[in-house]
This record gives structure tokens, C-alpha cells and sequence, in this order.
């Protein structure tokens, strides 16, 4: 196995994407550790379990959240690739460093001498809940687009999602049902649970609008008389492919040449005012396309 293999194909792309994994793990950690876990509310996955063991039994969240990801990260060595293992390990190390100095720097000392977590948004919890579910949601969108995970449940649903095209937010919805249930446990009451199921379906609606946003793809079909120009800038500018189709009016038997492009969403903007600048004439269909896989684009699943 090459350096390669592990690392990526660029510099500059292995730069972006790490960057981009401390962004989302940023992101995450300040959801969980300052709306979630001082409000009781468990969303799911690995921290869920952490939140109920830290109020069970008092062991820092962080501490916790290490040792699950460890076992888990183990037993998925055979499973899922090296490049995506050494994200998701560097992922899990940031996020329990910083759950761990974010909760030291929100504890603080109750009137009866115990310590307690500070609630920066006083007793709304419901707040709380829905602001720490969209910077969760946010967070996890944020680093598995860059190729990685936050690791615990999300390492088994990224290794079933790289055999099956399954929807992740999907995934984590059947494991995460069981682990909040489990909050019942803090309290023993259910408004405990039911904020806990709320944020975890607003976090994986959430994460899933973002995925699906980042990867939706559209496909233009366009008949101008400058096509080679518009295909030369599409291919040299944008770096996107373009195939060139032969064509032919039914009525008026006039043989046209018809591109076909394949580009992301937020692609079409440029590329309209592309079309706009050779040729403001030409004829320009586009429509949304419910799956591109390739180069450039998805990947097929086995």
C-alpha cells in the first residue's frame, strides 16, 4: 500500500479536507458539550452514551467517548479503508480533547459545593435542544463530506453505507432509537426521552439536507452554434467533462451538434452565465438528476 493510498490523492486536497475535519469537529464538540450535555439531553450515538454515563456515574464525557470509539475503531479495521480510518481516528482524538477542556471551562460549583455544568441559555431547555441539534447535524454533514466520521455509531453506518446505497441519516436513526431510550435511566421520566428522540431527528434531518444539498447534481443539454466554444471554457474553466452529441431538427433536417453536461448544482450558476456570454441565443435545458456516479462525482456502491 502506498503513501498515497492513505493520504490522497494531493497535498492540496488531503490540506482542504482536514481543514474541513476541524471545522466540522469544532462544530460538533461546541453542540454537544454546550447545549446538549448540560441540559441531560441525549441525541444519540457515542456521546449519548457518554452523557448517560456521566450522569450515572460522574466519568468525563470525553474519557468515555474515547474508550467506545477505541473498541469500535478496532473491530472496523477489516471493514473500512486506511484513509478513512486515519480521519475518523484523528476525529475522534480532537473530539474528546476538546469535550473534555470544553467541560472543565463550562463546570462550575452549585450552592450545595457539587459541580455542574453551566446552562449558558438559563432553564430553556428546548432551546438548547434545537441549537445543539443543528450544530450537530452541521458538524457531522461537515466531516463526512470530507471523507471522515466522528466515529462510535457512525463508523457502523458508514461501513454499512459503503457496501449499500442507504441513506446515513437513516442508519444512525434505527441505532440512535435504542441509545436515547436509554436515557430514561438519568431521571427515570419521559420528557427526558422525547427531547432526547427531538434532537436527534432534527440533528439527522438536518444532516441529511446538507449531504444532499452538497451533492446534488443537475444535467444540462444545450443546442448553440458555438458549441465548441462553450465546451472548450465548460472543460478548461469549470473542469468538468462534455459530451458531444450529433443531432438533427425533425421538421427542418438541419443537423445540429448538442452538448451534454453533468456538473453540481452549485455549478449551473456559472455555468449559465457561461452560455450567456458566448452565445445568449442557444437553447439550454436543465433538470435535477437524482444520481451521477463516476469520477468527479459519487461513488458506486458494491
Amino acid at each position: 500500500m502506498s503513501i498515497k493510498d492513505i493520504i490522497g490523492p494531493s497535498p492540496w486536497q488531503l490540506l482542504r479536507d482536514y481543514l474541513q475535519l476541524l471545522v466540522g469537529t469544532v462544530i460538533y464538540t461546541v453542540g454537544y458539550t454546550t447545549f446538549l450535555l448540560p441540559y441531560k439531553i441525549v441525541s444519540g450515538g457515542v456521546t449519548g452514551i457518554s452523557t448517560v454515563i456521566y450522569y450515572l456515574t460522574g466519568f468525563p464525557a470525553g474519557n468515555t467517548y474515547l474508550i467506545v470509539n477505541i473498541a469500535l475503531l478496532l473491530m472496523a479495521m477489516r471493514i473500512l479503508g486506511w484513509r478513512y480510518l486515519v480521519r475518523t481516528i484523528i476525529v475522534t482524538l480532537l473530539i474528546s480533547t476538546f469535550i473534555g477542556i470544553m467541560q472543565a471551562q463550562l463546570t462550575e460549583i452549585a450552592a450545595d459545593g457539587t459541580p455542574k455544568l453551566m446552562h449558558i441559555l438559563g432553564e430553556q431547555k428546548f432551546m438548547a435542544c434545537v441549537i445543539g441539534a443543528f450544530l450537530e447535524g452541521l458538524g457531522l454533514a461537515t466531516i463526512f463530506l470530507a471523507g471522515g466520521s466522528t466515529g462510535g455509531t457512525d463508523i457502523i453506518a458508514s461501513a454499512i453505507n459503503k457496501y449499500w446505497n442507504i441513506s446515513l441519516g437513516r442508519l444512525l436513526l434505527m441505532l440512535d432509537i435504542v441509545i436515547i431510550g436509554g436515557s430514561y435511566l438519568i431521571e427515570q421520566d419521559i420528557e427526558t426521552m422525547v427531547v432526547g428522540y427531538l434532537a436527534m431527528f432534527i440533528s439527522l434531518n438536518f444532516l441529511d439536507y446538507v449531504i444532499n444539498s452538497a451533492r446534488q447534481s443537475v444535467q444540462f443539454i444545450i443546442i448553440s452554434e458555438h458549441y465548441d466554444e462553450i465546451a472548450e471554457e465548460v472543460n478548461t474553466k469549470l473542469e468538468r467533462g462534455v459530451t458531444v452529441l450529433a443531432g438533427e431538427g425533425f421538421y427542418s433536417k438541419e443537423k445540429r451538434q448538442v452538448l451534454l453536461i453533468l456538473a453540481k448544482k452549485y455549478e449551473s450558476r456559472s455555468i449559465f452565465q457561461l452560455i450567456k456570454r458566448i452565445d445568449p441565443r442557444a437553447f439550454v435545458s436543465m433538470s435535477n438528476v437524482e444520481g451521477v456516479f463516476g469520477e468527479g462525482f459519487d461513488v458506486i456502491k458494491k
